[in-house]
């Protein structure tokens, strides 16, 4: 995406040279395991239909079974010494005055750690941050200088045993005299962290060539002279100058709109908050100095960069390293688990335990003082409306946010959000920049909704202010202004497949809770003095995906039809486990017997990477697809709701490979048993007629066949009986074709296949499987989509929208969330319990965010280790509406529909909503988030 930055860009790391990596899931302490092995879900999981009656990991969850990182301890550890010290941080509360230093004297002799680890002591053996411009330079603050960013950690300590460790952290907690400061200084944070601007000017209509687009053109970078962003000049020589020159045009066209148009010019503010997942950042490490390996425990979403980061670091330190071996159990952590610093201060934790494990585990005051958080936005919005037939012509935004003191992904979700602050409309002509500074606060990350809740409720709630100005029905502007098929986001790419933003606006027009609120305010009101009635409605679609989706993926059967399938997906609360074993069942007519989840190691699929994928220019890609092994990328970390689309097309393509060379080859060999070609020869059957389901095979009026006397046909004649598949995806899939033995050249939709062959192979094929046992098929030829297409921002988009119902107290400013309806279009689900269960945390999420949740920024922040949930206000079930909310899911518009990822999307319109209804409610707009009772309270003063 240009400037060397990238969306959610998976690390260049590239393992040590000769380390080895090892990464996989793990059972838990009490004898149960994971969902990947026993126990298994009872035989009634799957109904008759195949549907799934209950999630692959319900069993697990209702008996306690369900393990998480943090659950596990040395001693459950297969393997590890019985015996685990444990640590904690002492950390900065002043990122003003030079760090000089420790005083430990409160602990006293019993309490002092048994290893005192600082700055110094890193320096010395040879330990330094990974990817300084993403991670910081620092882990600790050296003596003498001042801390990036409020509580940074100065001091790690680490105790032999339990008791005296919790003791000592509870001692100095809250105790200031612990750090010593030296004198006043300017901050020293990092320089700030980018800008990117995207215009678009159409050609006159929406089907004409864009005069510019970033797709078409470039997207525009900045530079910084101290605070300000300092952007290329406008000049006809290069693309950047020419998107310059536009931008200042489209300024003209505003300033010259006149009495016919409607310039609206607000700002909005939404605010840090802490996405306070269940389970706080941890990891437990042990470093075997005899054996070399480095073992890890760490909850983390993005399990592969762990170990290849946790590799480069340690391979550039004193301790010698041979292996990588990193465990990995459940998680949660809505994007703040995804390419954090904290398992790498875990594992330098474990290089100090000298011999021992270490366990490195935040509570709840540590995770508000460390953990990721979402970002601060600060947004300065135009928006240009004929006044006579209500269309819009121009919308400007121009954001900036804060990323805190590292670096992280704050450029990339400051630019996202510069993307889809367009929101449901189509816009004729648009100006869209933000820029990611840095600050002392405690850095923001990659946090659900990665920069589109902020921008896209700005605009929702600016649409229902211009139409309250022109006097049009809110929904009724939106539909004269909606987004559709075939038309250009405001990068100038045509979204993916039919948007159907009309149709929800049409189906929340006729619902009682938008048709009726005009009466029922005025009956509400009468009948509850003192308290205000309000409906609003927010209309948002969300972008899935990073632009860089990459998935590995494996189904085999054995001769008695037992079906094993293993995914580099793990895990995350979602039900990726419970939806791509169904997958494999919609295709294949039963789910799988055998699931392997989180799977890293893949030796039937020597591919190589640069992992470059948004920087590598198009002609240095067009030189290394040459390689019949390289690709842009090996895996995605789990985020950027990827799962059911892109991991899941990677499922489904592996099980269609297997039925088109394997179950369709095998089952006309059966039909076709006996003289003349058996039952099969006088119809006219097709490979389309093919139809698997409930364990039985089908096709044009033939017997059906069991799947396993399918399966054991197909191990006799030899036929891949197991698929392996590599898939990427740049807003666009890769296809290749590949020289399959006994059926020629075929095209596919992936960039890599390995095949295994069934028992009653030849000799000649077996030879072909030397690659870890299979068969790895060099591609003949690959298309990777245009690097150009980086600048698409996003071509697939999953829409949501809320009408939310409110109260208001006037003499207090409370918000009651009254009920509220959602409509969501998501294309075909998969496994609509898990779509249900995702509207209904996203929502309760937006309502956190816009009535109760905040963070101050800097001094009295999270920064300062004293804040908790006793501080911070989370939704409770009484400001949910739990029993009131419904929602509905629209249908596919056929059954070939591919299904959607809505993990964020499900969050983010019901904030626009609420605050448009509070508005309706008092006659007051909010421009900065969230909504509070004393914000109310001084709007009605």
């Amino acid at each position: 995406m240009g400037a060397g930055i990238s969306r959610r860009s998976f690390l260049r790391t590239g393992a040590a040279a000769g380390v080895a990596l090892n990464v996989s899931f793990l059972p838990s302490p009490a004898g149960a395991r994971l969902v990947e092995t026993p126990p298994r879900p009872g035989p009634d999981w799957i109904d008759p239909s195949g549907r799934p009656r209950y999630r692959l990991d319900a069993l697990a969850k209702v008996t306690g079974a369900k393990t998480f990182a943090r659950d596990y301890r040395a001693v459950d550890l297969p393997g590890w010494p019985r015996e685990q010290s444990h640590a904690f941080f002492i950390h900065a509360t002043k990122a003003d005055r030079s760090f000089e230093g420790l005083d430990l004297a409160a602990l006293g002799e019993d309490l002092k750690p048994d290893r005192l680890v600082l700055h110094e002591d890193l320096v010395a053996d040879g330990i330094v941050t990974p990817h300084p411009d993403f991670f910081g330079d620092v882990f600790l603050v050296p003596k003498g200088e001042t801390p990036r960013l409020l509580g940074q950690p100065v001091a790690l300590l680490i105790y032999r045993d339990f008791a005296r460790y919790d003791a000592a952290k509870r001692k100095i907690r809250f105790d200031d005299s612990v750090v010593r400061y030296g004198a006043q200084t300017p901050y020293n944070q990092p320089p700030n962290y980018g800008a990117a601007r995207y215009v678009r000017v159409d050609g006159g209509t929406p089907e004409a060539e864009d005069r510019y687009s970033a797709l078409k053109d470039s997207t525009i970078y900045g530079k910084f002279a101290g605070e300000k962003v300092v952007w290329p000049d406008a000049s006809p020589g290069d693309a950047m100058g020419r998107g310059m020159a536009a931008a200042a045009e489209i300024e003209k066209s505003i300033a010259a709109a006149g009495e016919g148009a409607l310039v609206l010019k607000r700002s909005y503010f939404s605010q840090s908050i802490d996405a306070s997942a269940m389970e706080a950042d941890n990891g437990n490490v042990w470093y075997d100095a005899a054996s070399g390996v480095l073992h890890l425990m760490v909850a983390s979403q993005s399990p592969h960069e762990v170990a290849e980061v946790s590799a480069e670091l340690v391979s550039k330190s004193k301790f010698p390293l041979k292996e990588v071996d990193l465990k990995v159990g459940y998680t949660v952590g809505y994007g703040t688990k995804d390419h954090h610093i904290f398992p790498f201060f875990c594992v330098v934790a474990g290089l100090y335990g000298e011999g021992r494990p270490v366990r490195l585990a935040n509570d709840r005051f540590e995770q508000f003082q460390m953990g990721l958080k979402r970002h601060a936005f600060w947004m300065d919005n135009t928006l240009v409306v004929d006044r006579g037939t209500g269309k819009f012509r121009i919308m400007t935004g121009h954001s900036r946010t804060d990323g805190g003191g590292r670096a992280n992904y704050s450029f990339s979700v400051a630019f996202v959000g510069a993307t889809a602050a367009q929101s449901i409309y189509y816009l004729p002509q648009s100006d869209f920049s933000a820029a990611a500074f840095a600050s002392r606060a405690v850095e923001g990350g990659s946090t659900r909704g990665y920069g589109t809740l902020q921008t896209m409720s700005a605009t929702e709630m600016m649409v229902d202010e211009a139409a309250e100005l022109l006097g049009i029905d809110p929904i009724e502007l939106r539909l004269r202004n909606v987004f559709r098929s075939g038309m250009k986001n405001s990068q100038g790419a045509i979204p993916a497949g039919a948007l159907r933003n009309e149709e929800v606006l049409h189906k929340a027009r006729a619902h009682p809770l938008w048709a009726e609120r005009l009466q029922k305010k005025k009956a509400f009101e009468a009948a509850n003095p003192g308290r205000k009635y309000g409906v609003g409605y927010g209309h948002v679609q969300k972008d899935y995906g990073t632009g860089a989706e990459a998935a590995l993926v494996s189904i085999a059967f054995d001769p008695k039809g037992r079906i094993s399938l293993q995914h580099v997906a793990h895990e995350m609360g979602p039900g990726v486990t419970t939806s791509q074993a169904i997958m494999v069942g919609e295709i294949l007519g039963r789910v799988p017997d055998e699931t392997e989840y989180g799977v890293v190691r893949w030796p039937q699929m020597p591919l190589e990477t640069t992992d470059e994928p948004y920087t590598t220019s198009q002609e240095e890609e067009d030189r290394r697809k040459l390689n019949p092994r390289w690709t842009p990328r090996i895996t995605s970390p789990m985020s950027a709701t990827n799962s059911v689309y892109y991991l899941g097309h990677a499922t489904r393509e592996a099980a269609r490979i297997l039925l088109d060379l394997a179950l369709w080859p095998a089952a006309r060999s059966l039909w076709s048993r006996g003289i003349g070609g058996g039952a099969l020869a006088p119809y006219d059957v097709r490979r389309e007629d093919l139809r698997l389901t409930g364990g039985m095979v089908n096709a044009g009026g033939m017997p059906p066949l069991a799947f396993e006397a399918v399966a054991a046909e197909a191990h006799r004649l030899g036929l891949p009986c197991g698929v392996t598949v590599h898939t990427f995806n740049r807003w666009q899939w890769t296809e290749a074709e590949f020289d399959v033995p006994d059926r020629g050249r075929l095209r596919m939709a992936i960039d890599a296949l390995a095949l295994r062959y069934g028992e009653g192979a030849s000799e000649d094929r077996k030879q072909l499987m030397t690659t870890g046992g299979w068969h790895f098929l060099e591609r003949a030829k690959v298309d990777y989509p245009p690097t150009q297409r980086n600048n698409a921002g996003v071509t697939y988009y999953a829409p949501m929208a809320t009408l939310a119902e409110v109260s208001v107290d006037t003499a207090t400013g409370a918000v009651s969330l009254l009920s509220h309806h959602s409509i969501l279009e998501c294309g075909r689900q998969v496994v609509p319990e898990l779509v249900s269960g995702q509207i209904q945390g996203g929502l309760a999420m937006g309502i956190g965010h816009v009535l109760k949740e905040y963070l101050p920024l800097y001094e009295d922040g999270p920064g300062d280790g004293t804040w908790n949930w006793n501080r911070y206000e989370l939704p409770r079930a009484k400001d949910v509406a739990v029993w009131s909310q419904t929602a509905e899911v629209l249908p596919p518009l056929s059954e070939s529909d591919p299904p959607k990822g809505i993990a964020e999307v499900v969050m983010i319109a019901v904030v626009p909503a609420i605050a448009n209804a509070v508005t309706h409610a008092i006659g007051k707009r909010f421009y900065q988030l969230p909504i509070t009772s004393e914000k109310i309270r001084e709007a009605l003063s």
